[in-house]
This record gives C-alpha cells, structure tokens and sequence, in this order.
C-alpha cells in the first residue's frame, strides 16, 4: 500500500501511484522499522527537480525494482521542502561519504534513523562508472543481512562527524571574548576584498559556471559601498544585476527569475522557479533601483562613472531594475499567489517532460505572432535566430540595454520600450496556450516571509500600493493559517488544502520576525511588533543554544529526527542564524532591548572568522555584521504627517536604519518615546538612543545621513 495518496505535498503526491511501498516520514514508518528491524531508505527529492523524475520513471515505477525495495527495505520518501531538518541531516551524510550531494538524495538508515549509506541519482543500469539501482539495493541489503555490525558502526562514526560539522565555522572562543565585551568584529574590508577575488568583471556575479544569483552577496556589495564609500563594490552590485535581469535566467517575456543559469553568461537557465529566489531578487533590486534613481544619480560615488571592460556602463536610470521588479511581482501576483493571500512554492522546470519547453522559442513562431515588422524588432533585442541559441531555439535575453539599443538603431527609448512590452504580452498569450510546467503549490512559512518582505521593499522602492496590501494580506494569512491552537506562539511550517502540518523550523520563525519587522515600517501598526517580539520569545525559549550563543534548526520539543543542528551556512536562502541576528539587532532598536542586541553582536563574534575567510557562503552574516562596524540609524518621526514623512524617507538608499512613526509620539515604542511632534512632523536620526536636533525637511534629513 503506497501511502503518498494521503499527503498534500506535490512531490509526495507524484510518487503516490508507484508499486514502492511509500510511507512519508511520520512515526508509522519509524516504528515499523524499529519493530521489523528493516533498514530504512529514505529518498529525499522536491517537485521541480528533474532528476528526481528521471529516477522516477526509470526506477520507482518499475514493478520488478518495487517489489525488492518493498520485501528488503523501509521505504520513505520526503519532501525536502516540507522536511529541512530530513534532508540537512541526511545530505550532510551523502556529502561526508561521497564529497558531493543533490537530488535526488538517497540514502539507508539504520531502524534508529541512523545513516549508513547515501548517494544521489542512480540509473537503471549500470553507466558511467555507477552501480544500476537495483545493484545497490541488493548490495545494501547482504550488509545488512551478513555484516549488520559493520552498517551500525558505520552509523554511529557518521553520525558523530555530522555533530561535530556543526562546531566547524564556529570561533572557539566566541563566548569568552563576548564575556570580555570586546569590540572586536568582523572586519568589512577583509569581506569585500574576499568577495572581490571571485568577481566575473565579464559578465556580472561570481566565479564560473553554473551561474547563481548570489542576492545577499550582492546586498552586501550595496551596503558595504554606500557605508565605505566603495564605488567598485557598487559597480560590480549593479552590472551583476543588470546581466542577470537582461539574461535568460530572467523570463524575458513571464517575469520572475529562473534558479540559476548553467552557463556563466547568464543565458541558459535551470528553468525551474522558486520563490525565494524571485523574493531575495525583488528586495536587492529594489534597493539597487534606489541607488540608482533618486535625484538622477547614485548616492555613494562621485558623478564620475567607473569603466566596465573598458566602457561606460548605465543602468538607463533605473528602468531596467523597477521593469524587472513590476513584471516579477506581477507574475508573482498571476502565477504563484492563492486566493487568500499566500504564495505557492515553486514551478517546474519540465512540460511535458522536456525541460525548458514551456519557454523557448522559434523564430518563425515570433513572426506568426507578431508579424514581419514588430517581430523583427522583436528578435533583434531580444537576440533571436533562425538557428537558435540552444538545441535549436531560442532563449530570449538582450545583448544591449534600452538606452544603447535605441540609439544604435536611432530610436526614441519611450516608442521602443512601449514596442517590446506590447509584443510581449502577445506572446506572453501566445505561450500560456502550451502545456504549463508543474506547479508546486504547497505555501511555506519561511518563503512566504521572504516573499512578504520583497513586497515591502518594492513598495518602499517604488511607492505602488498594491504591494504593500499584498505584504500585509500574505502576513494576516500566515498569522491566521500556520499558528497552532495549542501554543499561540508556535507555529506550522507548511499549509496547503486547508491542512497544516509540521512544526516550524528556525528560519520559519526568522523570516517571519524580519517579515513583520519590515511590515511595522510601511505601516507604523504596533500590532506587527508585538508579534515580532513574542515570536522573538518563543524562538529563544525553544531554539536557543547557551553553549554557543547560536540557534538549533529545530525546537527542543522535536522527537522524529536523530540530531537538532545549527543552521549557519546561507545558501540558496538566508540561514535562520544570520537572520536572527539581523532581528536581534533592529528589534533590540525599536523594543529598547540591549540584551537582545548584545545576544546579536555575540553571535557574530562566534562566526567572525568563518565570515571573513568565506563570505560567500556567510553572505547574510556579513550583511549583519556591517551594523556592527556601522551602528544603526535610529530615525524617529513624530507629527501629522508622520507616516507621510517616514515613508517618504525610505526611498533613500540607507541600509543601517530602522524606522518608527506615529502622529503624536507613544511609549509603546522605545524609540519613539518622549519625542515631539508638530503639524509638519519632525525627524530624529539617533544612535544607541542620542539623538541628534530634529529636522523637518528631506534635505536636512539627508545632510544628517551622510556616510561617515
């Protein structure tokens, strides 16, 4: 009996015809384990992975291979966006015993959940050097039918070395330093120039192929400029984002970005689409777009222009970043939002079982559509030929800038901006008449947090209120949907049809803090704080480490997995460490707790070293650190126009500040208390609460935010 039927995931759901006995990770299959004595293979994959198919159809719907995992093993299958915790564990098992990991991961337990073998994709038949599943099926079970003892022992050395991996980056006397209040942190210069050894001054980004977005690095870049007045780290920001949104990672025609591209140049994508990236891309684009748009010129560098490969580079004033801010959070908005406010996961890669179909082209598909003349307009921007620029189509992308190409081809910008988005929106129709790539619409507490700030911050960016209407609907859901009636301040980390399910995980819980922290700022309603600071409470109460000053993954109370660890690493998302870090840091601000600020710049402490020697791995940690090196802007505006004002304000560029506004002054909020008003509101800019003398105008404010 296949049990995947009765789950919501959609990766459980594809698997849930199979002849594999499939259990999802839930106690049954644990207990049955234990009571049989059975290993356990445990296969972790997630909906839009295409290798993930591919062994599907050759392996787990073949009746002969499911007949041998159902009499030998314990079969479970996981989602590994339902279940992080599964998969860290896990992966780091495949990663220690093989030096590599991905997905499809596979890998064997003992009955007590322990790993003793992994591996990742398997093929049919023996190929390339690897075994054909069904020969390390059979391979796995004679161990464990003749040499038991030697899987357990192998188990139990893995398992000590995934423990121990926790403790790697960590600095050893983290603790004694904070003890000894030393001011000594991670030093900004050391990260900038670590990042700078890996700049591709080509095309944008960092190292060779394949080719990921990297967002919190470049925020980083961003941040660091404008604080060190570094007009190389702003200049390799804003020509990364601008090959990334004129290549085919971006979705020329759809909005919204690809995973990353296979290519350094940014052409060919991995054509799947998950939310956080279009998330974590919205909200430094967003904040590159301020940099680049207000008053006509950049904030951090003189009028002169850096060179790019010899050449003056623009950004056409900003078009080409609130262009690909509106069309992503438009296909967000179409493709990817629930009725009720919530964001689906992800989208597949695959139609019809040919990745990228969905999204290529052919010329003369191009020309049907649009006609001779507006077609050839078309596809000479958009670098579209006859023969194609990948198996035989094309991927859209732009060779040159709006601003180069009209005046190449002498042209007013305006007729051919207009132009182009009148022919994409024909084809856009054109291409929602093929078969749609799978949709992956379980909603995640932690994406969707992500999502709900990259609203936030394009509406800072741009000022369009839809988006900050959609920021707070997506919180009222998540705060409606995936908090537990048992415990007010705990959580769910999944929903989907009304259920949800599993205990939130620490970026869960992160995300969301830095969701209604930034929400509070568009909105200055007290309500998002108080929730920031009870979940705050809550994640220090069940995640907090004393030993390490650091948070676990998973909640005290967590009893299906073999070992709780320490989420640090940011990766394709921020890790919940450096996250809270962040939180600690601004709600320690605004809720006037100097003990949740020292807990932050502690925590920092504890991973300067790993920070500064590898940033790119560390990207939202150095970010944070940056408000250690340069305390935060504490702004304050009181007066009837307060929140006019405040949110006026936020279209500069000023990554180390948080903002409170209300129209008389209130207690409620530290930073706001005492302070005075008028009818034309007054500004404050303090730092550890020593304010500066109030100002009323823009200019002034200005003048007082210059970097040091």
């Amino acid at each position: 009996m296949n049990r995947l039927q009765h789950e919501t995931s959609p990766y459980l759901l594809q698997h849930a015809h199979n002849p594999v006995d499939w259990y999802a990770w839930k106690p049954e299959a644990l207990e049955r384990a234990r009571a049989e004595q059975k290993p356990i293979l445990v296969s972790i994959g997630y909906s839009t992975c295409h290798w993930c198919h591919v062994m599907e159809r050759e392996s787990f719907e073949n009746e002969d291979i499911a007949a041998f995992m159902n009499e030998h093993f314990i079969n479970i299958k996981v989602d590994r966006e339902e279940r992080p915790d599964v998969d860290a564990i896990y992966m780091d098992a495949c990663q220690l015993l093989t030096g590599g990991g991905g997905w499809p991961l596979n890998c064997f337990l003992t009955p007590a959940g322990k790993p003793f073998y992994a591996g990742t994709y398997f093929p049919p038949r023996p190929a390339h050097g690897r075994p054909s599943w069904l020969q390390l099926l059979q391979h796995i079970s004679n161990i464990w039918e003749s040499k038991r003892e030697v899987a357990i022992e192998q188990a139990e050395k893995l398992l000590q070395h995934i423990q121990r991996n926790d403790h790697v980056f960590l600095s050893t006397d983290a603790l004694k330093i904070a003890e000894a209040e030393s001011t000594a942190s991670v030093d900004p210069e050391k990260v900038f120039y670590q990042m700078r050894e890996h700049f591709d001054r080509v095309e944008g980004g960092f190292g060779g192929a394949p080719k990921f977005p990297s967002s919190m690095a470049i925020q980083y870049l961003l941040n660091y400029a404008y604080l060190n007045g570094n007009a190389e780290a702003l200049e390799h920001a804003l020509f990364s984002l601008e090959k990334m949104t004129g290549g085919g990672m971006y979705d020329q025609i759809g909005g919204g970005f690809a995973r990353y591209a296979t290519d350094r140049a940014w052409l060919v994508p991995h054509f799947e689409k998950m939310l956080y990236d279009n998330a974590l891309l919205v909200s430094v684009l967003s904040e590159a777009y301020k940099i680049d748009t207000v008053d006509g010129r950049r904030q951090t560098v003189d009028e002169e222009r850096q060179t790019v490969d010899g050449r003056r580079w623009t950004v056409d004033g900003g078009t080409v970043f609130r262009e690909a801010i509106e069309d992503t959070l438009a296909y967000v908005a179409r493709e990817m939002t629930h009725p009720d406010g919530g964001f689906y996961s992800a989208q597949d890669a695959d139609s019809e079982g040919v990745e990228g179909k969905f999204y290529v082209w052919d010329k003369n598909e191009i020309v049907e559509v649009l006609g001779e003349k507006e077609a050839a307009l078309f596809c000479a921007y958009y670098g579209v030929t006859d023969e194609g620029n990948w198996e035989e189509k094309n991927i859209l992308w732009r060779p040159a800038p709006y601003d180069e190409f009209a005046a190449a081809n002498g042209m007013d910008i305006a007729s051919l901006t207009e132009r182009l988005r009148l022919s994409r929106e024909r084809l856009y129709e054109r291409r929602s008449e093929r078969v749609w790539p799978g949709l992956d619409d379980k909603i995640l507490l932690g994406w969707n947090a992500l999502m709900s700030s990259a609203y936030a911050a394009a509406f800072t960016a741009l000022g369009h209120a839809e988006y900050r209407d959609a920021a707070i609907k997506n919180i009222e859901f998540l705060l409606d949907r995936f908090s537990k009636l048992s415990d007010e301040a705990a959580l769910y980390h999944s929903w989907k049809n009304g259920v949800a399910q599993y205990d939130a995980f620490l970026d869960d819980y992160a995300f969301l803090i830095a969701a209604l922290t930034e929400l509070y700022q568009i909105t200055f309603n007290v309500r998002y704080l108080q929730y920031a600071e009870k979940y705050t409470e809550h994640v220090l109460s069940y995640f907090y480490d004393p030993e390490t000053g650091l948070f676990f993954y998973t909640h005290s109370g967590q009893t299906d997995i073999v070992l709780r660890k320490k989420d640090l690493y940011d990766n394709a998302t921020p890790s919940g460490n450096s996250t809270m870090a962040l939180n600690l840091q601004r709600l320690g601000i605004l809720l006037d707790r100097r003990d949740w600020r020292e807990r932050a710049a502690a925590m920092l402490l504890a991973m300067r070293s790993a920070v500064e020697r590898f940033p790119l791995s560390f990207e939202r940690w150095a970010a944070t650190a940056l408000n250690e090196a340069h305390p935060m802007h504490e702004i304050a505006v009181v007066g009837d126009n307060a929140i006019e004002k405040a949110l006026s304000l936020q279209r500069y560029f000023l990554p180390n500040k948080v903002v409170a506004a209300h129209p008389a002054g209130t207690d409620s909020i530290a930073l706001l208390a005492g302070k005075t008003g008028a009818a034309d509101a007054m500004i404050y800019v303090c730092r550890d609460f020593v304010c500066q003398r109030p100002v009323q105008t823009e200019a002034e404010f200005r003048e007082l935010m210059q970097p040091e």
